[in-house]
């Protein structure tokens, strides 16, 4: 090299890794760096986007054990540059209130994506779950993936799936309730609008999955997504959530403690921007699967399955107008068929 000639430049380290394995895709590369299997002159570095100089010694060993996430890590199910799909936890905040929580699901995305588009990347929230509700949600990575995801919720074109567990045995296979919906019935809860009185619509069909004599597990489908609304619905049907403690109007003695509604949303499809239709799921967490498991065992007969896998939960007969009722390891990223 001349004297005097300017050093040859700095790469990402996800670039210098594409030079050296171009047969490897460059969201795998990334992987591999988030997964600590990366070194830089011997010294691991998991951030995407650090520099490496030209003579650095870069290498990949796909058999580095991986580092292991921490409490505060992120399972994201889907990406790409406009939105994210990523799991929620039960226990944290959608967002921040007006306590200004910082640990906050929003505040895993912003970090998450700022490691990888560096400076304050834009983070929207699309929807949410409620705290102690598990489960799959979308955010917007950029405006067009907002006004896209926010277009589908108006239009009620996002399919949002839940799993439930109710108290009570409901006597039906399948059905709708579609009970206009208050913020306030009077004593400070959201609640179904009182004869007469008029309230924000709201649709959510259901299908009996699992009955466990006390209890029932449910798929529901949302054909609006108001605040508590599946909660509310359930309760005003006489079958509130397992475990709900601002609805539930008994607690019966369940087999196995479980301090919060019974409520996991499980699959997510929505259409990008561009165009592509995307369906991701999540399984239910550990204690909602011990939950069933224990009255499976309570129930002391086989299951009785009456919905196929994968079926969703399609309008069924439906629920008077105020009347009460009588009485699905990591997630997946999976396409619906064209």
């Amino acid at each position: 090299m001349p004297t005097g000639a300017p050093p040859p430049p700095s790469l990402r380290i996800v670039r210098r890794l594409q030079q050296l394995r171009p047969d490897v895709s460059a969201s795998r590369l990334k992987r591999a760096v988030l997964d600590g299997q990366v070194t830089v002159n011997g010294a691991r570095v998991d951030d995407p986007g650090a520099l490496v100089s030209a003579g650095d010694a870069v290498a990949w060993d796909p058999n580095l054990a991986v580092r292991r996430r921490t409490a505060t890590a992120l399972e994201v199910l889907y990406e790409d540059d406009d939105v994210v799909a990523v799991v929620k936890p039960a226990g944290l905040l959608t967002h921040p209130t007006e306590a200004r929580e910082k640990e906050t699901l929003l505040s895993r995305v912003s970090t998450w994506a700022a490691r990888r588009r560096g400076g304050r990347p834009y983070v929207s929230v699309v929807h949410r779950l409620d705290k102690e509700t598990s489960g799959v949600l979308a955010f917007a990575l950029s405006r067009r993936g907002l006004v896209a995801l926010q277009a589908q919720l108006r239009g009620h074109t996002m399919d949002r799936r839940y799993q439930a567990v109710v108290e009570g045995n409901l006597s039906r296979p399948a059905g709708r309730f579609d009970w206009p919906l208050v913020e306030d019935r009077g004593d400070r809860r959201r609640g179904v609008a009182p004869e007469g009185e008029t309230g924000v619509p709201a649709v959510t069909d259901w299908t009996v999955v699992e009955r466990f004599g006390i209890a029932t597990l449910v798929s529901v489908r949302l054909g609006t997504g108001r605040t508590h609304q599946i909660r509310v619905h359930f309760a005003h049907a006489g079958h509130p959530l397992v475990g709900d403690p601002v609805y539930g109007e008994r607690r019966l003695p369940f087999p196995v403690p479980f301090g919060r509604q019974a409520l996991h949303a499980g699959r997510l499809g929505f259409t990008t921007p561009d165009g592509e239709e995307v369906l991701v799921e999540a399984p239910p967490p550990a204690d909602f699967q011990a939950l069933v498991a224990a009255l499976r065992k309570r129930s002391n007969r086989s299951p009785v399955p009456v919905e196929r896998p994968g079926k969703a939960p399609g309008p069924a007969p439906r629920q008077g107008p105020r009347g009460r009722a009588a009485g699905g390891a990591r997630g997946s990223r999976t396409r619906p068929p064209g």
